[in-house]
């Protein structure tokens, strides 16, 4: 969390914004409050985007198929303006860090744990598909731990199940490394595509690392995801297991969301002790005043 800067927006339609969470390619994230005091968490759109017509449209139709999402597993879609100048969405703030942070102070989290993950993201992922969505961005970062399990965020490439293929060609939608064969193939995506990337997500989890790898050019990475197989390194057990399944290149060789449910997160027991501290003193964090600069 940082505090605003010079040039940032200090309000979106009735919510005040108080300070900056982060930032992605297709807008900017920030921590707002209500009149009544809820905290929510602020997307605007970049400037560029929003002068778009087409990325209007889709950005419109996105958030009207996210508002159908959600419950306990996900941020909730609050409230959205899709039609002003600077078009923004606002989401349920849920306080705690990604995955991505999580593993990169920690390092690769326990057995267990990672079993808990993948219980609590098949729920999520069944939320999405149970309203005929697919995420299609599935990745760490999009992925916030709480002491009650994950919530998986950032709707804004999720696309209806009957859509097809309507991205423009050469435009990846998804993250690469954390994407599926089909995204990278631009072919139809099956509700199975999100099961590749949550198997992407749980060996990073449980290694630390990218199964594709991180290095070299995004269409080198776009490679190892469709044509060969996934470095898990020494990762063995029942998450080894998991993975290899989840990684399968064909989408019928995948698991179904319903036989990776197993026993959901609990009370904070499913995380090791040093990032139960660590969730503690990231809510703890005091949060910049509403008059900030």
């Amino acid at each position: 969390m940082e505090t605003l800067r010079p040039g940032d927006p200090r309000n979106a339609g009735a919510y005040r914004l108080i300070a900056r969470l982060g930032a992605g390619g297709m807008g900017r994230v920030f921590l707002g409050r209500s009149a009544r005091g809820r905290m929510v968490a602020v997307k605007l759109v970049h400037p560029e985007l929003a002068g778009d017509p087409d990325f209007r449209r889709r950005f419109r139709n996105e958030v009207e198929a996210a508002r159908r999402v959600g419950g306990e597993w996900t941020a909730a879609v609050l409230d959205a303006d899709t039609e002003s100048e600077a078009p923004w969405v606002a989401t349920a703030y849920v306080p705690g860090p990604s995955l991505q942070e999580v593993v990169d102070l920690h390092g690769p989290l326990p057995e267990a744990s990672v079993l808990a993950l993948a219980a609590g993201l098949a729920r999520a992922l069944r939320a999405v598909h149970g309203k005929d969505l697919i995420h299609r961005d599935l990745k760490p970062s999009n992925v916030l731990v709480t002491i009650d399990g994950p919530r998986l965020i950032d709707f804004g490439v999720a696309r209806s199940v009957d859509s097809g293929v309507t991205t423009r060609t050469g435009t990846l939608i998804g993250s690469p490394g954390f994407t599926s064969p089909e995204q990278v193939r631009g072919t139809p995506l099956p509700p199975a595509s999100d099961a590749f990337c949550l198997g992407a997500v749980l060996a990073y989890a449980a290694t630390g690392r990218r199964p594709f790898g991180g290095g070299g050019s995004v269409h080198a990475q776009l490679f190892r995801v469709a044509s060969e197989p996934a470095d898990l390194g020494d990762l063995d057990g029942p998450v080894r297991d998991l993975a290899d399944r989840c990684l399968a290149k064909e989408p019928g060789d995948r698991p179904a969301l319903d036989d990776l449910l197993g026993d959901p997160p609990g009370d904070g027991t499913w995380l090791p002790a040093e990032v139960v501290a660590e969730l503690g003193r990231h809510a703890a964090r005091p949060r910049p005043a509403s008059g900030s600069s």
